[in-house]
Parts: C-alpha cells; structure tokens; sequence
C-alpha cells in the first residue's frame, strides 16, 4: 500500500513501427511464361470472389505467350499485372483485391503507357469497379459491344491517348 509521502512515476513508451515495402516490377515478354501461374492464380482469385475475368486456363495461357505482363510484387507477393499485346490492346489487368485502392492499377496502365500511344480495351459494362477505374485514369468508353464475352455478357471498347500529357503524367506513377 502506497502512503501520502510515496511518489509513483508511471513511464510511457510509444513506438511507431517503420514497416518498409518494396515493389519490383517484373516482366515477361512474349513467349515468357515464368510468371504465367503466379497470374493465373491471382486472376481465378478474382474470378471466384468477383464474378469477372471469366476467362479459361488455356485462352489465358495462349494470350499470356503471345503478349508481355507487367507484373507488380510486394515484397514477393504479386499484387497486380496487365497483360498486352504488341498494339496496345491490355487483355488482362488485374490488381489483388486487398490492395485496390494503392495505385497499383495507375502504375500497371502507366507501364503500358511507357510503351505505346494508344491503350485500348474491354470491360463489361456490369463492372462497375473496373469502368470507374478505367475512367479515372483517363479511358473513354468509344461503343458499346453486344454479347461480346462467351456468357453473352456486353463489354464497352475503351480507348485511353494519345493525349501526351496524360501519358507525362502516368509514367510519372512509374517513377515514383
């Protein structure tokens, strides 16, 4: 028991912890297949949780061949790719559902970016998260696409360029 004369010191000690991430950016290109399962699985992830990126192993497969990922790693964890072919047309983007929200899809579109002039793809007009995406990046939807997907699902062609300052302005992403 503590008398009136006894004297208490209570010590407080906050910490912050310092938690460093590093991203690396990999690349397979045509013909590279070194991280095709890594895709695959993070894809059927997002397919199962989603309802989107409905696409069969062996279309993704072929399609992964013929065209060059940008693949995005968190402390070697794949957290995104984008997928796309020699003229610019992304078949796949897809970032882990956990980390939306980071910039990595802005970094993804502005690898392409670095590439090509012009930057197209689809999206089904259903996918609500993916069209607000596309569209704060700077994508312009140019027509609508009736049964497009094999489900019959309708897709919207999108189109981002050649506007070079938003061009600047995503690669900027990749310096960052």
């Amino acid at each position: 028991m503590l008398g009136d004369d006894d004297e208490v010191i209570l010590h407080a000690h906050a910490s912050t912890a310092v938690v460093s991430v590093t991203v690396e950016k990999r690349v397979d290109g045509p013909g590279a297949t070194d991280h095709a399962d890594e895709a695959w699985k993070l894809k059927e992830r997002i397919r199962r949780e989603e309802g989107v990126l409905k696409q069969r192993k062996r279309f993704f497969m072929d399609a992964y061949r013929r065209a060059t990922t940008h693949l995005l790693y968190l402390d070697d964890d794949l957290v995104g790719f984008a997928t796309v072919r020699r003229d610019g047309y992304i078949l796949f983007l897809a970032v882990a559902p956990t980390r939306r929200g980071e910039g990595f899809g802005r970094r993804l579109v502005a690898e392409v970016a670095e590439e090509h002039r012009t930057i197209t793809c689809h999206a089904r007009t259903t996918n609500e998260r993916a069209l607000d995406f596309y569209e704060s990046v700077g994508f312009e939807i140019k027509r609508r696409i009736e049964g497009y997907y094999e489900d019959n699902g309708d897709a919207y062609y999108l189109r981002l360029g050649p506007d070079e300052r938003l061009r600047d302005r995503l690669s900027e992403l990749i310096r960052r």
